[in-house]
């Protein structure tokens, strides 16, 4: 199940004056994108705060200052209690800021390892970094399972402590899906994965209406059970229509119409519903992906990646 972040290898041909002059554009911004990522990742731990909205228009995420924790403390005793454990609000909020900064960097397996020290609210940014970090694994091998295996027992336990915390319900989706793709979707089906996914992306989207990643996950969601189980199978099965796939690619783009994830996922859940009928349009969307002037690490490894271009269907 393609819940965002996946690896795309394939190169694409676009053909006519105007597909020329969007892979012109694309071109262009790739020439730019590696240096500007690493530019805007150098920068991060000098403006982390002023640059946060920027950085989480697409998953809402709260800025983690002690106020913040403190409120949290107010609303969830287990979450107080951990707190009391701790070396208080101040110390955790910092190095939280600290584990999002090494994560907006690049460097997901520290921001791993700080996340998974920090309670509910580190879970977010170690599953976070945990589902790009397997990417660098062979798909479904051993080492890949492991690790997304304890990002789900992390939001797990995440969700048990803050169950109305928007992130906790996402990322634990996204380790979900990311987990369900080195067994398959036809396996993940089978052992109930796909029911959870949707659980939390249905809790996510509860919380945080606006969350742009929940609904491209959700339109993804839908879509790659249509397009392995056919239409109705999907729909009388599990729920799924092309429908509501689109409804939420659709939302996704209206909520962060420059995020470089959310084009591509846009792109490839269209591509899952009907590779003829949407090619077009999908080859668009990886060219204004490829166009963005990444903000961090993470978007800088998506803008490569569009740079690459569409799948083969």
């Amino acid at each position: 199940m393609r819940i965002s972040h996946r690896v795309i290898d394939m190169a694409t041909r676009s053909t006519g004056s105007r597909q020329n002059g969007k892979a012109g554009q694309a071109g262009k911004a790739g020439q730019t994108a590696k240096a500007g990522g690493r530019a805007a990742a150098r920068a991060t731990g000098d403006s982390l705060h002023e640059r946060w909205e920027r950085l989480h228009l697409t998953d809402r995420e709260p800025w983690p200052d002690e106020r913040f924790i403190g409120r949290l403390a107010k609303q969830h005793r287990g979450f107080a209690t951990w707190l009391e454990s701790t070396q208080g609000a101040a110390s955790v909020a910092r190095d939280l800021q600290n584990a999002w900064d090494k994560f907006h960097c690049g460097d997901f397996a520290a921001a791993i390892d700080d996340g998974s020290d920090l309670g509910a609210l580190g879970a977010t940014v170690a599953n976070k970094a945990a589902a790009v970090h397997s990417l660098n694994s062979k798909r479904g091998s051993p080492h890949e399972l492991q690790l997304l295996d304890a990002a789900v027992k992390r939001g797990e336990q995440a969700i048990h402590v803050l169950p109305d915390y928007a992130n906790g319900h996402y990322t634990l989706a996204l380790a979900l899906g990311r987990y369900s793709q080195g067994l398959s979707i036809l396996k993940a089906l089978a052992e109930g994965i796909a029911g959870r996914v949707r659980t939390h992306l249905e809790r996510t989207l509860d919380l945080e209406p606006r969350h742009a990643e929940a609904h491209v996950a959700f339109g993804l969601y839908h879509a790659e059970i249509v397009n392995k189980l056919g239409a109705l199978a999907a729909g009388l099965t599990y729920g799924a229509s092309a429908d509501a796939a689109l409804i939420h690619l659709r939302q996704a783009a209206k909520l962060a119409p420059g995020s470089p994830i959310i084009h591509i996922e846009h792109a490839n859940g269209l591509m899952l519903l009907d590779a003829d009928r949407y090619r077009a349009q999908a080859r668009e969307l990886y060219a204004e992906a490829a166009a963005v002037e990444p903000a961090d690490e993470m978007e800088r490894l998506d803008v490569e990646r569009a740079r690459r271009g569409l799948p083969a269907a």
